[in-house]
């Protein structure tokens, strides 16, 4: 039966991680950090890792929580509405869930334990120039060479590439469309270069040039040719993720609107007296509702082990185009004074357009919404 009530435990998880994001990493930092090469807070990383959620999903036998996607969801959403910098996402759920799914026993004993401790920061290496977000993107080559391979090509966006100990380059194997393999790369090594990127959100990517870089058979994750399966079902659990950090964020968002709505008068009455403006945010407090329920029935339904082949990227669609849509109205809302620095709208506004077009974008949701349901 679904039951989209949080526990008592769920919700002590959300109270920890407000109060954490509150003391650790309140908007102030986050200002200070945009544009930052490191990109996020070393304090708040701390905390995380002391309070045991940078392994949140990780297995319990290498030092995580083990915890499901609902409590996934709750951490995530604490983290959209407080716009939180930290590495978690591409460290511990995509790359840290890519190696508990194909990592060998000897790398998840070497590289789990310290993801979850926070000693090591692992991110994924996968968008190319002119590139999809489908398999047929990744073009860089893994080409055989003696008893290894060698890589060569060009990565964009590749998030806190500065700070990471190892980099999950995704790269192709074979000339099927699915011939995808991923392989860990140190980012220090010789032929391995980074350049910093600037974006709409001012967060922290990367391009990653990559010139005759070895690597050797262990460094690969999985068999051969079975890397993009992998990142594939990694993604459909993370962009669930990204779809609840959408949520908190437009609820903030929607809070300080609201407000501003009610503080500021015109012609001797609030802002919010006025009744395009009152049907503005109805619209915008029903889509928010629908795109909560949403997330949190994709969360229960991976937690419950059922398939989120159509849910995960549904979530994700109108969790971020909420997102942006709300705050593109709320911006209006505010007026002029919303599009300057000086106040907070504008970060989550931007961050909502830079959310709805990484990690799958709206017209690659759309392909397998559509494939979900017209093969169903």
């Amino acid at each position: 039966m679904l039951d989209l009530k949080f526990n008592a435990e769920q919700d002590m998880l959300r109270d920890t991680v407000r109060g954490l994001c509150a003391t650790a990493s309140p908007l102030s930092v986050v200002r200070e950090l945009e544009d930052d090469p490191v990109g996020y807070s070393p304090e708040l990383w701390k905390q995380l890792a002391h309070l045991d959620l940078i392994g949140l999903q990780l297995p319990e036998q290498y030092g995580g929580s083990g915890m499901t996607a609902l409590e996934g969801a709750v951490v995530y959403e604490e983290f959209g509405r407080s716009l939180a910098p930290s590495p978690h996402f591409v460290s511990s759920i995509l790359s840290g869930g890519a190696l508990a799914r194909a990592g060998s026993q000897a790398q998840k004993q070497e590289w789990l334990p310290r993801i979850v401790s926070g000693e090591a920061i692992l991110t994924p290496a996968w968008l190319e120039p002119e590139g999809g977000f489908g398999p047929k993107g990744v073009q860089v080559r893994a080409v055989p060479d003696g008893d290894g391979f060698v890589l060569t090509g060009t990565k964009r966006h590749v998030a806190f590439a500065r700070a990471a100990t190892a980099l999950v380059v995704l790269a192709r194997s074979g000339d099927a469309t699915s011939d995808v393999d991923l392989f860990l790369v140190d980012p220090s090594a010789d032929g391995v270069t980074l350049t910093q990127q600037m974006t709409l959100a001012s967060d922290t990517q990367y391009r990653v040039d990559l010139d005759q870089v070895r690597v050797t058979p262990a460094d690969r994750l999985g068999a051969a040719g079975t890397g993009w399966s992998t990142w594939d079902t990694v993604m459909h659990d993370g962009i669930i993720l990204a779809a609840a950090q959408a949520v908190g964020g437009v609820q903030y968002a929607l809070e300080i609107t609201v407000q501003y709505a009610k503080d500021r008068h015109q012609f001797d009455k609030p802002l919010g007296a006025f009744q395009a403006l009152a049907h503005y945010l109805a619209d915008a407090s029903t889509a928010v509702d629908g795109a909560e329920m949403l997330v949190h029935e994709a969360a229960w339904a991976r937690s419950e082990g059922r398939t989120v082949a159509k849910l995960a990227p549904m979530a994700k669609l109108f969790a971020c185009q909420t997102f942006r849509d709300v705050t593109a109205t709320a911006q209006q809302i505010f007026g002029g004074i919303g599009f300057t620095v000086e106040f907070d709208i504008q970060l989550y506004f931007r961050r909502a357009k830079q959310l709805q077009i990484s990690w799958w974008d709206t017209r690659y949701l759309e392909e397998l919404v559509a494939a979900a349901v017209l093969d169903a």
